[in-house]
């Protein structure tokens, strides 16, 4: 249960302020924020996450895709919040790429695709960045790379969205 999970992690962060378990209760509320779909305590708990762990890039995948999916056209903080998002969706898919194993005892070819999963999640931001932006050839591009990756009819959807706002019908 979500809220279960947030109320352990705080507790243990409140008990054991200095536990090295810290980055890993944070990332399991800011997990568990996502899931509840409320949106402030995913930021919250992110942030809170990257201060403990700053190479947690799964959170910052969260944190970016939840930051994209937020920002409108019209926004006071438009490009500060895409910024935000192009940056931790940049800083993990460099992360990725010499990252350990999350478990050692994972096999080398599902860590290869676990890796893919991370990375078009990276992809997916740019590509919801990209959209505000209204940089539709760029966008196109992100998704379609994040597609080849994981094949996620999410993104296929996002691709589709794409397409449409570009008027780009066939």
């Amino acid at each position: 249960d979500p809220d279960a999970r947030i109320a352990a992690a705080e507790n243990l962060i409140r008990k054991f302020a200095d536990t090295e378990f810290k980055g890993l209760a944070l990332y399991l509320a800011t997990e568990s924020a996502r899931e509840k779909n409320d949106t402030e305590k995913v930021l919250l708990y992110g942030e809170r996450t990257l201060e403990a762990d700053p190479k947690n890039y799964a959170t910052m995948l969260i944190l970016a895709q939840t930051i994209a999916s937020r920002v409108r056209e019209h926004d006071f903080d438009k490009e500060e919040n895409l910024g935000k998002a192009e940056k931790h969706a940049n800083s993990a898919m460099e992360l990725l790429k010499t990252a350990p194993k999350m478990n050692p005892q994972l096999p080398d070819e599902q860590w290869a695709q676990a890796k893919k999963d991370f990375e078009s999640q990276g992809l997916q931001a740019l590509g919801m960045v990209a959209n505000v932006r209204k940089k539709y050839d760029v966008a196109v591009g992100h998704f379609k790379q994040a597609i080849e990756l994981n094949g996620d009819p999410v993104t296929m959807v996002r691709l589709g969205q794409t397409y449409n706002m570009a008027t780009k019908y066939d």
